[in-house]
């Protein structure tokens, strides 16, 4: 996954794909065609191996894949109609379409490895994630000082009542400590 792909690079790469692999729907070859050849389009078309979160994104397989033939999702509505994302991408050219294609060794394909990329929405969730482990990791320290300050009390309260001054010496020491922290 790189950074910056051209739309030179896209474009190889969609006829590269269409040459390549026979789609499930040959209404979404027409479509990556469109794509392919439209330049304000391809400055915003993205990649991607999933298209979880995505605002505007269409996933096409071919027919050595089992994943459904076409989906067209935009702010949570999804369609398997060809003819409604076209009329989109022909109306609303300059916002952001993530593609995802399924075909036989993606995984593995050099030609997709170079124009993939990173889902926005995953390094987005890695963030919420690492801000949510923190904030849990704070919290799980700071139920765990509480427990600790309320049996430490309790061990001082038994050590004053056996009249233990070593155990009762040790105990409040911590017990300062704790408190600093």
């Amino acid at each position: 996954m790189q950074g910056r792909i051209t739309s030179f690079e896209k474009k190889e790469f969609i006829y590269w794909f269409l040459n390549k692999f026979e789609l499930q729907r040959r209404e979404a070859a027409w479509l990556l065609t469109y794509v392919a050849s439209n330049a304000t389009l391809l400055d915003h078309v993205h990649f991607v191996d999933n298209t979880e979160s995505l605002s505007k994104s269409i996933c096409i397989a071919s027919r050595c894949s089992n994943n459904r033939p076409f989906i067209f999702t935009k702010n949570r509505r999804t369609s398997d109609d060809v003819e409604t994302a076209f009329y989109d991408l022909r109306a609303y050219s300059e916002e952001e379409l993530y593609i995802c294609l399924s075909f036989k060794g993606n995984s593995i394909s050099p030609e997709y490895a170079a124009v993939l990329e990173a889902n926005p929405m995953d390094r987005q969730n890695l963030t919420q994630n690492y801000a949510f482990s923190l904030l849990a990791e704070i919290i799980l320290d700071e139920v765990s000082k509480e427990y600790r300050k309320r049996t430490l009390y309790d061990e001082i309260d038994r050590a004053l009542a056996e009249r233990n001054k070593e155990k009762f010496l040790q105990l409040s020491e911590e017990w300062r400590l704790l408190l600093e922290t």
